[in-house]
């Protein structure tokens, strides 16, 4: 039996609560990330026993499409898949819903469910400093609850998850970071990007028509020279404030899904 972490998460906070899980657990580990373009994830093969966590983040209420196109191609086998959605405190609508239908096509089913909160990737000031000591303790206090169920000590049932079929309309908030004078063109920005966003040829520049707004290109950048523009920054923030202020809570899924706290 292993564990497969399957983890798209340009900026770290999915991979953060990923790992939390993961590590809880207690089983063989092996990472596959999500964001690498050149993976053959065709040719990953779970057995039966294996067990797969698959944490994504919540792009406009959605899985961004790179991840589910990639999570699509893995081949599941009837191992059994906890389904992790990362959000930065303003709502994760379809995502967890979508996550489950793509792993039920590639043949995972899927015996619990976590949204998790982390700091928002781009309005940073949002879920500061989440997941936190608190958040820590929950959820490994949840990833114990359901090593049985994955091991097969105890029997699982699917898990039923929150959201709506057909999904919301997918929408990003449309941020593309340049480079600026600081650039030295060193290129790590151009390997690192999920969807081959930047030009080699001019690592300063965004192709917007690719760039899915993920900011990996920002965390991933020696001379922190790729940025947002300021005024926009600003107006997203501050249309942001109303929703994200509030801290969200965790949410916990298991069997059916019983009112609007997740937990079962």
């Amino acid at each position: 039996m292993k564990l497969y972490e399957m983890v798209f998460s340009p900026t770290g906070g999915t991979k953060k609560v990923a790992d939390i899980l993961a590590e809880a657990m207690g089983l063989e580990r092996q990472i596959v990330d999500l964001t690498k373009r050149d993976t053959a994830f065709a040719e990953i093969c779970l057995s039966p026993e294996d067990v797969c966590l698959a944490a994504v983040p919540s792009y406009g209420g959605r899985v961004p499409e790179a991840a589910s196109a990639r999570l699509g191609q893995i081949q599941g086998k009837g191992a059994k898949a906890v389904l992790v959605c990362v959000y930065g405190n303003r709502a994760y609508e379809d995502t967890l819903v979508e996550l489950k239908d793509v792993m039920t096509e590639a043949g995972f089913f899927c015996a619990a469910a976590v949204s998790a909160v982390a700091e928002h990737s781009i309005a940073r000031q949002f879920a500061a400093g989440r997941p936190d000591g608190d958040d820590e303790k929950e959820l490994k206090e949840f990833a114990a609850r359901i090593r049985p169920l994955l091991t097969g000590e105890a029997p699982a049932e699917e898990a039923e998850v929150p959201g709506n079929r057909p999904y919301r309309k997918l929408g990003v908030i449309p941020m593309h970071p340049e480079g600026g004078r600081e650039c030295s063109g060193c290129g790590s920005c151009v390997k690192k990007c999920p969807v081959g966003a930047i030009p080699a040829d001019n690592p300063a520049k965004t192709d917007v028509s690719l760039c899915i707004s993920c900011m990996r290109c920002i965390k991933v950048c020696p001379r922190d020279a790729r940025k947002l523009n300021k005024l926009m920054l600003a107006a997203v923030s501050q249309k942001l404030k109303k929703v994200c202020q509030e801290p969200k809570k965790n949410e916990l899924f298991l069997g059916r899904f019983e009112g609007e706290n997740g937990n079962s």
